[in-house]
């Protein structure tokens, strides 16, 4: 097995929350900014929860430090320097205009913070970057109406894909089919969660229902054959989180994550990091687990990059100057 640090590894990420990128120190200044006390979501430097539900509310609670235009700038540009500085050539990451009227911001200077950071970020590091506009499943049917026409209504040339995050237990994906309609009908590319804390069905139904091009995690499908199967002959790419998944306990073990079978299986996987601080990991270290837990080389690291540029959401001109600058790595 060839080893990834004797040279950097180009890498791409494709599912990330651009309010759980916000690691401890920044929220920390965040809270001393805005007087906060934040001593129940963060101890010692690191974020603290135990479960799922409790895990939502420290990302709650991080994200509602984030109140303006110059906080969000900060906030992407910040974490895409970290990703540049890692070898991190290409990001998409999730925004939620709901989160934005939830702090008491309009959804314009929301998302025209987060593009002038990315802006910053470019500028300096050469790393591109998009945005992914989502709706929260747990806030029912109407929150992706809402985010749908919003973006639909006014476009944006870094959103460019459209998506669901959120607590997946609740609600089917057929009762969200108006909104994802209304985001492709204004063009945006599509994905949505699923596959992470239901079974394959709930896998099944989005592919039914949302038609996306690619799966927010998608884990859960090697417990069906058939549907892995399918996903490989429709080239559906899921969008892997296997920290994320370990820190939920989705799995016990690495060795017990399905990646590589699904990898086997012709199914088009990628690697990414979902909300790293929270989870204790970033992009870097999803590539390195993938060294040394799944024993992937780098030259198939490079494959998985290659495949998260081929599966992004961007302009073909820009997906083919990605692909330029990996072979130039």
């Amino acid at each position: 097995m060839e080893n990834i640090d004797k040279g950097i590894v180009p890498k791409a990420e494709l599912h990330c929350h651009i309010e759980g990128a916000a690691n401890p120190q920044l929220v920390t200044s965040q809270a001393l900014k805005y007087d906060v006390d934040i001593s129940k979501i963060i101890h010692n430097g690191a974020f603290v929860w135990s479960n799922f539900a409790e895990f939502l509310k420290c990302y709650d609670g991080a994200a509602s430090l984030f109140r303006s235009h110059d906080d969000y700038a900060l906030l992407s540009e910040t974490y895409l320097s970290e990703l540049a500085l890692n070898g991190c050539i290409y990001s998409e990451v999730f925004i939620s205009t709901d989160h934005a009227r939830m702090v008491g911001i309009s959804e314009e200077e929301y998302i025209e913070g987060l593009a002038a950071g990315m802006r910053q970020a470019k500028q300096k590091h050469d790393i591109e970057s998009r945005m992914i506009a989502t709706g929260l499943r747990h806030e029912g049917p109407e929150s992706v109406i809402r985010a749908a026409t919003y973006i639909a209504n006014n476009p944006h040339p870094l959103v460019t894909g459209f998506g669901m995050g959120g607590e997946e237990r609740m609600y089917s994906p057929r009762d969200f089919i108006e909104g994802f309609e209304i985001a492709r009908e204004a063009g945006l590319a599509i994905t949505s969660h699923a596959g992470e804390l239901v079974g394959p069905e709930s896998i099944q139904d989005t592919l039914k229902y949302l038609k996306p091009h690619r799966i927010g995690h998608g884990v859960r499908a090697i417990e069906d054959n058939k549907l892995v199967s399918e996903l490989a002959e429709k080239e559906i790419v899921l969008e892997c989180c296997p920290g994320s998944n370990i820190a939920l306990g989705l799995y016990p073990t690495f060795r017990d994550h399905p990646f590589v079978a699904l990898r086997d299986s012709g199914v088009l996987v990628t690697l990414n990091s979902d909300d790293p601080p929270h989870f204790d990991t970033s992009l870097a270290n999803e590539y390195r687990l993938a060294e040394f837990e799944f024993g992937l080389s780098r030259n198939e690291l490079v494959e998985i990059t290659k495949t998260a540029i081929n599966a992004a959401f961007v302009d073909q001109k820009t997906r083919i100057s990605l692909l330029e600058k990996i072979e130039n790595i």
